[in-house]
């Protein structure tokens, strides 16, 4: 027969569960207005994020000048320009290129279209030329009946278009005062904190900067993977472009998901034009195979080593900050994920009660008692 309730017991575990409950809507409450706000201020934080991953990638270069004697100024606008003609110089190895065998690469078009069409119109399709010009009235049709919808459509793309160029702007800007004025922040930021606050925060900020750092390397490396072995099986392919793509491969490893997918596109369409459909459909497949690679087992893995983050957690945290905020989210959500996994080592650390040394029994003769 088991043992009846006890009365005092069941009120103190209601009490405590209702208090828990309490203090975690409190919790909750406060997050929600923080993301409010964070919503709010979006069109300033996006470009000092921006600024900041863009600092920990020249930090480096920056201090080692800094080292050797250079004046902060000086380091920080010598970096900046290099990354300006480092920049131009990646467009300018993708654009140079391809604008070299633009010619080719139209008649390329051409002739691919003209072969997909002459498979759709024999079997098992056998899709005909009336059809075909019956399709392209029908989608002629559709886009002049939402023409209005369209030119929202193209109105939003253009605010989007020059909303990155000013966001790009404004990150260089602050990547230059980052560069330039950064290690001064911390003694500044302990200067104006009272008490406790003076400490705690200036620590956990060199943790989450060290932490961004990792981000940005791990996924530089990534990158560099993906860009060597696709850029490989395009080379034995005899693919036209071979570093172009290699470059933007590399480039686009820095957008998730969107990045890859356009990488890719412009990959196969290369190789669809030049060298046919069966090249086409080999570039496609191990498109796929290296970005599976990637995604799955590579990336998690150098992600979860240098931020710390476990492997299923970064996949994680990926899936659930695309559903959240789309191609943002999926880029902030690991450095976010790491960022606070830090804050919360830090809140451990400081509540934590400190390990006690076990004092030694001795016996009366001063010997230690066996255990």
């Amino acid at each position: 027969m088991s043992a009846p309730l006890s009365p005092t017991r069941t009120r103190a575990a209601l009490r405590t569960s209702a208090r828990v409950s309490v203090e975690l809507l409190l919790v909750l409450v406060l997050l929600t207005v923080a993301l409010w706000l964070l919503g709010r201020m979006w069109s300033v934080v996006w470009p000092l994020v921006v600024g900041l991953l863009l600092t920990t990638l020249t930090w480096p270069l920056t201090r080692f000048l800094r080292r050797r004697g250079w004046r902060p100024a000086l380091a920080a606008s010598a970096v900046t320009v290099l990354f300006l003609l480092v920049g131009a110089g990646v467009v300018a190895l993708i654009a140079v290129p391809v604008a070299s065998q633009s010619g080719q690469l139209t008649d390329g078009v051409v002739e691919g279209i003209q072969r997909v069409r002459e498979w759709a119109a024999g079997p098992p399709l056998n899709i005909g030329d009336d059809q075909i010009t019956k399709a392209f009235d029908t989608a002629v049709a559709r886009v002049q009946d939402s023409a209005g919808s369209i030119v929202t459509v193209l109105f939003t793309g253009v605010s989007t278009a020059v909303n990155g160029v000013v966001t790009a702007v404004l990150a260089v800007f602050l990547m230059f005062f980052f560069l330039k004025d950064g290690p001064r922040f911390l003694p500044w930021l302990t200067r104006q904190l009272p008490g406790r606050l003076a400490t705690d925060i200036p620590t956990v900020a060199a943790r989450g900067w060290d932490t961004l750092g990792a981000f940005v390397r791990s996924q530089a490396l990534v990158g560099l993977c993906d860009a060597v072995f696709i850029g490989l099986g395009l080379w034995i392919l005899g693919v036209p472009l071979v570093l172009p793509l290699a470059v933007l491969t590399f480039v686009s490893a820095f957008v998730p998901i969107v990045g890859a997918l356009f990488a890719g596109f412009v990959a196969v369409l290369i190789a669809l034009v030049s060298n046919g459909v069966g090249d086409a459909l080999i570039t496609l497949a191990i498109i796929i195979a290296v970005q599976q690679i990637e995604g799955n087992v590579l990336q998690p893995i150098i992600q979860s080593r240098g931020l710390g983050l476990h492997a299923a957690v970064v996949l994680l945290v990926v899936t659930l900050g695309g559903n959240l905020a789309g191609i943002v989210g999926s880029l902030l959500a690991v450095p976010a994920a790491a960022l606070i996994a830090v804050v919360w080592n830090y809140v451990r650390e400081q509540l934590g009660e400190p390990p006690q040394e076990p004092e030694p029994d001795e016996s009366p003769s001063g010997a230690a008692l066996p255990a």
